[in-house]
């Protein structure tokens, strides 16, 4: 039962009555030889790490290794009801920083899909989960939508900033978690691949390029959007907009101009922000520091 396009899955899911999750939950169980309540429970652990790894960046300021970050998570966290954005996006946004500190610290994140990206998937699904009222097992199960979204996109282009630049990996992040955001939601899976196109369009052709090559600036920034993208594209695809561009081939665009950049804009620090004389300035120095 292998399906290897988004437009599969939705067509799939709609003849049945079903949501994307149900239809990537009997994949996963027929390929991987699991029972759905194992890969349920295998999700359950990660949505657990998922929530330490926010609880942890929230609650303090949390120095990175290098120095060269720590406490963006906790101090707009501080924030999050008296800011310019709305409170939902505001916490989305914290959260998503947040894991990022942790990662940045050595701390124990899930890497939803990279490293470099752990922020968002959490930030969306445990703030529009709090928002909907959803328990824990609902968002945690919801993560099977992110897993079969990034799958696809990783089966049809890149999920990697080496490969892909920044849009393959917070881009990607952010239409995985944009899709799972609609199912909790209540959307159709029409509309949650819709999401997903609508996320990943708002970050086509996105670099990668880490200062000093840690995923650190301007990464852990990048998240905070990725995570306030999502939920704005999962809000535009649930009113009805629809990307006028399917799903499947903006994935496939993706995975185009990502192997289309030079590269000094995939992740080698060669270009971009990690290239300015600010940047330079801060690698030399952590290269003193060792």
């Amino acid at each position: 039962m292998s399906l290897y396009t988004m437009q599969q899955i939705i067509e799939a899911a709609e003849q049945k009555g079903a949501k994307i999750s149900d239809i990537a939950l009997e994949m996963e169980s027929k390929e991987s030889g699991l029972s759905a309540e194992e890969i349920k429970k295998r999700m359950y652990s990660n949505y657990a790490v998922m929530k330490d790894s926010v609880s942890n960046g929230i609650s303090q300021v949390i120095p990175s290794v290098s120095g060269l970050t720590g406490g963006e998570g906790y101090r707009l966290w501080q924030e999050r009801d008296k800011g310019l954005s709305g409170e939902t996006i505001l916490s989305a946004a914290s959260r998503a920083m947040a894991v990022s500190n942790v990662n940045a610290s050595m701390g124990k994140i899930v890497a939803a899909p990279t490293a470099g990206s752990c922020g968002i998937i959490p930030g969306v699904l445990m703030t529009v989960g709090e928002r909907l009222g959803k328990s824990d097992e609902e968002i945690a199960e919801s993560l099977i939508t992110t897993a079969v979204v990034g799958k696809v996109i990783a089966q049809n282009a890149t999920l990697a900033g080496a490969e892909g630049g920044c849009q393959a990996e917070c881009g990607a992040a952010s239409a995985m978690a944009a899709a799972a955001a609609v199912e909790l939601s209540g959307g159709t899976p029409s509309q949650a691949g819709d999401a997903a196109a609508i996320a990943m369009k708002g970050v086509m052709g996105l670099v990668c390029d880490p200062v000093a090559g840690l995923v650190e600036v301007p990464c852990i920034k990048r998240n905070s959007f990725g995570a306030a993208q999502a939920i704005l594209a999962a809000d535009m695809a649930i009113s009805g907009i629809k990307s006028v561009i399917p799903v499947d081939e903006v994935i496939k665009a993706m995975g185009e101009v990502g192997h289309a950049m030079p590269v000094e804009l995939r992740e080698t620090s060669m270009g971009g922000l990690a290239a300015t004389s600010t940047g330079r300035a801060l690698e030399e120095k952590l290269v003193k520091k060792e």
